[in-house]
Order: structure tokens, then C-alpha cells, then sequence
């Protein structure tokens, strides 16, 4: 399998596009008509119709995984809805969780959000500089 990143230079280039669109799932902000008091529901839902308006423009989509993960399991079931969402429809999908750790929790992170048997992302974001925070003064 090609590289995260030639993959997506592959993608930028079939698009003509290096716009990401990213899904940061608010209820109260969200159309009426897709508003219900299911959580998961409502998110993919609303995920599914920007999905289908964005996927023939840009390669990737980046969910936040913090507006997921407010609303509880309902949400992180409605973050694997949209991953598997965008990928029907080809598009690479970034986890933007800012994870960061050390290195066994930095392997657990990686397994759960770019493991074929968890949530199958291309991509996730970290964050470096853990060890920046115990730096002596």
C-alpha cells in the first residue's frame, strides 16, 4: 500500500484541489431538519449530506475528534459512521485528535484510529512535544 502522503498527493492531484474539509459536529449549529434528540443520528446525517456536496472537490475530509467525543458513545459511533462515509466516497480521511504520549500510549492511539480494525483513518494528528513539558526551568 502507497504512503499516507502519496496517497494524498495522488488525491490533490485528481481533485486539482489541497482543500480539506473539516467536520466539527455541533448539534445547536446544525439544520433543523437534522436536529433530533439522537446524537449519532443527527451528526451522520448531516455528515452524509456534506459528504456528498464536498466529495467530487477536495481529497480528505478531518474530523475533530473533540466534537465527536462530547457526546459519548452516540458520537464516537457517529465518528465511525462518517469515516466509513467518507471513505464509500474515496475521499482520505484525517483524525484530528492532537494525540500525544508516550510511546505505549502513542502505539495505542495509532492502533485505534489507523488499525484496519478500528476506525480505519489515513491519517491522525499529534502532538510532539510532550516531553517539552517536563523540560527543567
Amino acid at each position: 500500500m502507497a504512503s499516507f502522503a502519496d496517497r494524498l498527493i495522488a488525491a490533490i492531484r485528481a481533485k486539482d484541489s489541497r482543500c480539506v474539509v473539516g467536520l466539527d459536529p455541533r448539534i445547536d449549529q446544525m439544520p433543523a431538519f437534522v436536529r433530533s434528540g439522537d446524537f449519532c443520528a443527527a451528526i451522520t446525517e448531516f455528515h452524509e449530506l456534506i459528504l456528498d456536496a464536498v466529495a467530487d472537490l477536495v481529497p480528505a475530509v478531518k474530523p475533530q475528534l473533540a466534537f465527536f467525543e462530547q457526546y459519548g458513545v452516540a458520537g464516537m459511533q457517529a465518528f465511525e459512521n462518517t469515516v466509513r462515509a467518507a471513505k464509500r466516497r474515496g475521499l482520505l480521511v484525517i483524525a484530528d485528535g492532537k494525540r500525544n504520549d508516550i510511546s505505549s500510549t502513542a502505539e495505542a492511539y495509532a492502533n485505534a484510529y489507523l488499525g484496519p480494525d478500528a476506525f480505519d483513518c489515513d491519517a491522525l494528528t499529534v502532538t510532539p512535544y510532550l516531553a517539552s513539558a517536563f523540560a527543567e526551568e
